[in-house]
C-alpha cells in the first residue's frame, strides 16, 4: 500500500521526506510501517518526523504497533485512553488520528466531546469512568492512588494494567513529538484545540 499524500501543515519544523530522497535504512523504516498492522503510512504523523532518526523510528513503530493493535485493552478502552492523553498534551494530530477511530470502537460522541472540552466524561460507561480518573490523576500528580489503582486492576488484571500504563507512556511519546515539531492535521482539517499560546 502507497504512502497517503496527507502532509502537515506548512509550519512544521522538519521538511517532509518523500521516498526518493530517503536513504535505506529510511525506506527500511517506511516498508516495516505499510507491512505492519497500520497497513500505511502518512506523512503528517508522528512517523514523519521518526524518519528523521530511522533507528529510532523502528523502535518506536514496533512499541507502538504492541500498544495500538496488540494489548490485552479492549480498543474501545484503548482508543479512550489515547484520548484521554491527546486531550492532556493537547495533541492536534492524536486527537484527530484517534476521534473517529474512538467512536468506531464504541466511545460515545458525547464522551469524546466531554474530553475534548476537558470535561469529566460523566454518561461514560464505569469502565471508562475508572480509566479517566486512572489517567487524569496519573498526569496530575504523577502518582495513582491505592483506590484508583485496585479499582483498574480489578477490572483489567496485572498483565493489561502494565499494557495500560505503557500505553499511555507511548502516546505521551507520540504527543511530545507532534508538538514539538508541530505536526498538525491537513489545513483543511479544524484544530480540536487552541494553539493561540502554543510556541
Amino acid at each position: 500500500m502507497s504512502a497517503q499524500r496527507n502532509e502537515p501543515r506548512p509550519n512544521s519544523r522538519l521538511p517532509v521526506l518523500t521516498e526518493e530522497m530517503m536513504n535505506e535504512r529510511q525506506r527500511h523504516l517506511l516498508e516495516a510501517i505499510k507491512s505492519g498492522p497500520r497497513g500505511k503510512f502518512t506523512y503528517g504523523g508522528p512517523f514523519a518526523v521518526y524518519l528523521h532518526a530511522p533507528e529510532f523510528g523502528v523502535l518506536a513503530q514496533e512499541l507502538g504497533a504492541f500498544c495500538r493493535f496488540k494489548t490485552k485493552l479492549p480498543p474501545r478502552l484503548s482508543e479512550f485512553a489515547i484520548l484521554v492523553t491527546a486531550q492532556h498534551w493537547k495533541a492536534q494530530y492524536e486527537w484527530h488520528a484517534h476521534a473517529a477511530i474512538a467512536e468506531r470502537a464504541g466511545v460515545t460522541p458525547e464522551s469524546i466531546a466531554d474530553l475534548r472540552a476537558g470535561r469529566v466524561p460523566k454518561t461514560a460507561p464505569e469502565d471508562e469512568r475508572a480509566l479517566y480518573d486512572f489517567i487524569t490523576e496519573l498526569y496530575a500528580t504523577r502518582r495513582v492512588s491505592d483506590a484508583n489503582y485496585a479499582r483498574i486492576n480489578a477490572m483489567l488484571g496485572d498483565a493489561a494494567t502494565v499494557e495500560l500504563v505503557g500505553l499511555l507512556g507511548y502516546y505521551a511519546l507520540v504527543a511530545m513529538t507532534l508538538n514539538v515539531f508541530r505536526m498538525l492535521p491537513p489545513a483543511e482539517t479544524p484544530l480540536a484545540f487552541d494553539e493561540s499560546g502554543a510556541g
